[in-house]
């Protein structure tokens, strides 16, 4: 039973040592997570792909599942929350900058820009991988530019405010 353990530990010791959260050209990063804003929650789906040693495109998608109340009153008693208020694709991209702060191989900062379905925006991301194909994320998502000037609607709010996100991220 010791020996069983010994080695158990010795996979996982090994395991921690080979982790590392951007590897440059050719690398893919899945992340899915919990999404939290003012006016919502949900969730967030992401997609990078390293085309250099530093740098990653890739798409990201939200969901809100919850919508605040209090917004109902926002524009007499409708929000009008359809499936295209709910939702969001954005197109991104990264630069990568674990290997550049030189920080340790497992975690990974990751400043950002995106152009959505609602907005063109910002991100300001971190991973941190406890092995070679898990890890955990939290990223911070703000808009520059709304597609439309003037007064929002309530369910035009919900993807034009600052929001983070964090969960699970990994290797494919």
């Amino acid at each position: 039973m010791k020996y069983i353990c010994f080695l158990l530990t010795l996979l996982v010791n090994v395991s921690f040592v080979n982790s590392q959260a951007f590897k440059g050209k050719n690398d893919n990063k899945f992340q899915v997570g919990a999404n939290f804003q003012g006016n919502g929650t949900g969730i967030n789906a992401s997609y990078d792909y390293g085309l250099g040693e530093n740098i990653s495109v890739g798409i990201s998608s939200t969901y809100l599942l919850g919508v605040d109340e209090t917004l109902k009153n926002f524009e007499n008693d409708d929000l009008n929350a359809n499936f295209d208020n709910r939702f969001d694709a954005r197109a991104r991209f990264n630069a990568n900058l674990g290997s550049v702060i030189s920080s340790d191989t497992k975690f990974d900062v990751y400043p950002g820009l995106s152009l959505g379905l609602k907005n063109f925006g910002g991100h300001l991301g971190a991973r941190y991988f406890f092995s070679d194909g898990f890890g955990v994320y939290l990223e911070l998502n703000t808009p520059f530019a709304k597609y439309k000037s003037g007064t929002l609607t309530a369910a035009e709010l919900l993807h034009n405010e600052f929001n983070f996100s964090l969960g699970a991220s990994f290797n494919i």
